[in-house]
C-alpha cells in the first residue's frame, strides 16, 4: 500500500476514521474549515448556551453538596481550561473528579496538586491499587495494544458514577473528541454518553474481557463500570463538551493557564513528538502507546500536534511534514525501558507482542535490510 496523505494537513488515509475527499483533503480538515467559519457573535451565543444549560439541569435536580457540575481532569492544559471557563468565567460552583493512573511525570503531579489552590474547588481523586493498575497495563498491552486503557476508561467512567451518586446532573470534557477525525459537523453538539465510551474510548471492551487475563478479578476492575442507562435517564445525566461552546485552540490555552495559574510543561523533551504540554498526566502516553499507535495505522502522535496546527496556522505543511519526518519513526527507549521495569516484562516479550499489531496492509519488511518500511506519497506543498 502506497499510503497517502491530505494534501492540507498530514494525516495518512489510514488514519483513524478519517476520510479523504476527490480534493484529497481529509475529513478532519473540512472539520476544522467548518469550526473556524463559526462567527464571534456564534459563539458568545454558545458560550451563553452552556452556562444556560448548567444552570438549568442544576436547578432541576437534587444534587448533593451544592455543585453545579462535575468537571473531568487530569490536571492537564485542558483540564486548566475548563476550570478556567466553569470557575472563573461563569462563576459556578464545580466537583473536580480524577482518575489517577499512577503513572504521572513530575510536572504533571505537580500540575494536578495546584489545581486545588489556584481554583479553590473541592476535588476527588480516585488512586487505584497499584498492582491493580500494573495487571490492566500488561493484560490491555496483550489484548489491544494498548497498555493505557485503563486510564482511557477510568477518566471516562468515573466521573459519571460520581455524578450518579452525587446526583449532579452534568459532566463536563473538553475537546469534541471527535474532531480530531471530523466524524461530525461543528453543528451537531455532540455529547458523551455510554455508547460514545463503550465504541470510542474503550476500544469496543469493558472491564468484563479482562477477568481472568493475568489474573485480574472483578474487584480488581468493577470500579471501570459506566452507570447503566436506566442510572443515566433517571438523573437526566449529559456530558458536555466545552469545545463545542468556546472556541478550542489549545496553544493560547497553554499560554493562558502558565500565566494566570503556574501550569508547567515538560521539561525534559518527548521522543516521539515535538510539543512540550501534552500528557503530562500519562508518561508512557507520548512514547510506547504512540509508538504502537504508529506500528497499527502508519502515523503517531506528532502527526497529530502537527495536523492540529497547521489547521490553527501556526505551522505550513512543509514544516508539519519536516516534524513527522523527524519524530515519527524514532523508537522509545527511555520510555520503554521505563515502561518494562514498571510491569516487570523484557524487551523480547515486548517486541513480541507489539509485532501482533503492526499493520501488515501498510508495512512491509525490506528483503535486503529485513527492516520494516511504508511507502508514502506526500504531494508536498504549502
Amino acid at each position: 500500500m502506497s499510503l497517502k496523505y491530505c494534501k492540507a494537513c498530514v494525516y495518512p488515509e489510514s488514519a483513524v476514521n478519517i476520510l479523504f475527499d476527490s480534493e484529497g483533503i481529509c475529513s478532519a480538515c473540512r472539520f476544522s474549515e467548518e469550526y473556524n467559519r463559526i462567527s464571534e457573535a456564534e459563539w458568545a451565543e454558545r458560550q451563553e448556551r452552556l452556562y444556560r444549560e448548567i444552570t438549568e439541569a442544576k436547578g432541576n435536580s437534587t444534587s448533593r453538596g451544592n455543585y453545579d457540575c462535575i468537571i473531568a481532569v487530569s490536571g492537564g492544559k485542558d483540564s486548566y481550561w475548563q476550570t478556567h471557563v466553569i470557575k472563573n468565567i461563569f462563576g459556578l460552583n464545580p466537583l473536580l473528579v480524577t482518575y489517577h493512573g499512577n503513572n504521572y511525570l513530575p510536572e504533571g503531579q505537580r500540575n494536578l496538586d495546584n489545581m486545588k489552590r489556584v481554583f479553590d474547588c473541592s476535588h476527588i481523586i480516585f488512586y487505584p491499587g497499584s498492582e491493580k493498575i500494573i495487571k490492566l497495563n500488561r493484560a490491555a498491552f496483550k489484548l489491544m495494544g494498548d497498555m493505557n486503557w485503563h486510564a482511557h476508561a477510568g477518566i471516562k467512567t468515573l466521573p459519571m458514577q460520581i455524578a450518579v451518586a452525587l446526583r449532579i446532573p452534568i459532566v463536563i470534557w473538553g475537546e469534541v473528541t471527535w474532531s480530531i477525525s471530523g466524524m461530525f459537523s461543528a453543528h451537531d453538539f455532540v455529547e458523551y454518553n455510554y455508547r460514545t465510551v463503550k465504541d470510542h474510548d474503550l476500544r469496543g471492551y469493558n472491564y468484563k474481557d479482562f477477568l481472568g487475563q493475568e489474573d485480574i478479578s472483578i474487584s480488581d476492575v468493577n470500579w471501570l463500570e459506566m452507570p447503566t442507562d436506566k442510572e443515566i435517564a433517571e438523573l437526566g445525566l449529559r456530558g458536555l463538551y466545552v469545545g463545542n461552546y468556546l472556541k478550542w485552540n489549545p496553544n493560547e490555552h497553554t499560554e493562558l493557564v502558565q500565566r494566570k495559574y503556574g501550569f508547567e510543561v515538560a521539561s525534559v523533551p518527548f521522543q516521539r513528538t515535538y510539543r512540550n504540554m501534552s500528557n503530562l498526566d500519562d508518561m508512557h502516553e507520548n512514547g510506547i502507546h504512540d509508538y504502537l499507535k504508529y506500528l497499527k495505522f502508519g502515523y503517531g502522535r506528532v502527526s497529530d500536534h502537527v495536523s492540529k496546527d497547521i489547521r490553527d496556522g501556526y505551522l505550513s505543511r512543509t514544516e508539519g511534514v519536516d516534524l513527522v519526518r523527524k519524530y515519527d519513526h524514532v523508537f522509545p527507549s527511555t520510555d520503554l525501558s521505563r515502561w518494562l521495569t514498571y510491569v516487570g516484562m523484557s524487551a523480547n516479550e515486548f517486541t513480541e507482542i507489539s509485532e501482533r499489531f503492526r499493520n501488515k496492509i501498510i508495512w512491509k519488511k525490506n528483503e535486503e535490510t529485513l527492516i520494516w518500511e511504508k511507502d508514502e506519497i506526500w504531494d508536498e506543498q504549502d
